[in-house]
């Protein structure tokens, strides 16, 4: 009799237990949480978002990379979106940013969603939901997006220029970066493997060219014919020269590795990958076709871990009516 109590007492127990962690996990985020609150949410998003992709495919790069801007900086908070005022310099201010295009994307996306479903839908959701639809628009992978992050209401030009990985960094930095967001190694040299897309400009590069260690000298690492390709391009003080990430900055592709393992890639941050083992392993890895839906898998696993950097949930935060403006 008295184990017969004792077990059930146990149970009890338990069951309390499963309730409190089932309540913990309500607060957190769903792929499936706007299921009833707005049930089309996806479909908007896509609808609207493919509307710009087909009229310009260029604008899915840096909707990508806002999604990875926003998240690094206070959490997936939609605080990249938000303006400064007179009395703060807000994360668009910070030099990172100042070059990131697509706002009206995501304007025109929450105009579209408040009409059907009126705050409910946060901005950073739908950054999140743009960035994974951007992608998969030019042919790229697709993942799951979870849902259910809250706005944040503080938007600082400092945190973001002190938080986000920056092109000059080396291995060591960037493993602390990633670190420091509770991001793995691996999902490092996989969100890295983003820059498959898009353009930069000669400021990112230029160091490399010109005066690597402060002497005037350049970065032993680079390829001498594509350091001799760089200089032609770009010339001392250029700050605005488009420059390609790879050979391909129109495909979401794996030469991206390609170029990092030829000792081409554009960054000081790219061509760290291969100074680790395990981020110069799974370079090695993907310089092939049939790497390609691997790095795929990866991307979408990495993506989703990124989207869980330190969101509101809850009752944190708030839904903003409009994403470049507090309520």
């Amino acid at each position: 009799m008295a184990l017969s109590k004792s077990l059930s007492l146990i149970f009890l127990q338990l069951l309390c237990v499963l309730c409190v962690l089932n309540l913990s996990n309500g607060k957190g985020l769903d792929v499936n949480l706007y299921e009833k609150t707005c049930p089309f949410l996806e479909f908007i998003v896509k609808d609207v978002t493919a509307k710009f992709i087909s009229r310009t495919p260029s604008l899915a790069p840096p909707l990508l990379r806002m999604h990875f801007h926003d998240c690094f900086v206070r959490g997936c908070d939609g605080s990249v979106l938000l303006n400064s005022t007179s009395k703060n310099q807000a994360e668009k201010a910070a030099i990172p940013n100042q070059l990131l295009t697509g706002y009206q994307v995501i304007d025109a996306v929450k105009s579209a969603v408040e009409k059907i479903c009126p705050g409910v839908v946060s901005c950073a959701d739908i950054v999140a939901l743009v960035a994974r639809d951007a992608v998969t628009l030019i042919k790229g992978p697709s993942w799951q997006v979870e849902l259910g992050r809250r706005d944040g209401t503080v938007s600082k030009a400092s945190e973001a220029l002190n938080k986000l990985p920056a092109p000059f960094m080396n291995i060591t930095q960037l493993k602390a970066s990633f670190q420091s967001v509770g991001l793995s190694v691996k999902d490092l040299v996989v969100l890295s493997g983003g820059h498959t897309i898009g353009i930069s400009h000669c400021i990112g590069v230029n160091p490399r060219l010109f005066n690597f260690t402060g002497k005037g000298d350049t970065d032993p690492s680079l390829d001498p014919k594509y350091l001799s390709k760089l200089k032609r391009q770009c010339k001392p003080g250029d700050v605005t020269t488009i420059l390609q990430m790879d050979r391909t900055p129109k495909k979401f592709d794996i030469d991206y590795y390609t170029t990092v393992s030829q000792r081409r890639g554009l960054f000081q941050s790219d061509a760290a990958l291969l100074d680790d083992t395990e981020t110069k392993t799974y370079v090695q890895q993907h310089l092939s076709h049939a790497g390609s839906k691997s790095f795929f898998d990866d991307f979408g696993v990495s993506m989703v871990n990124m989207g869980r950097i330190g969101v509101l949930t809850g009752k944190n935060g708030e839904i903003r009516k409009q994403c470049a403006f507090v309520n």
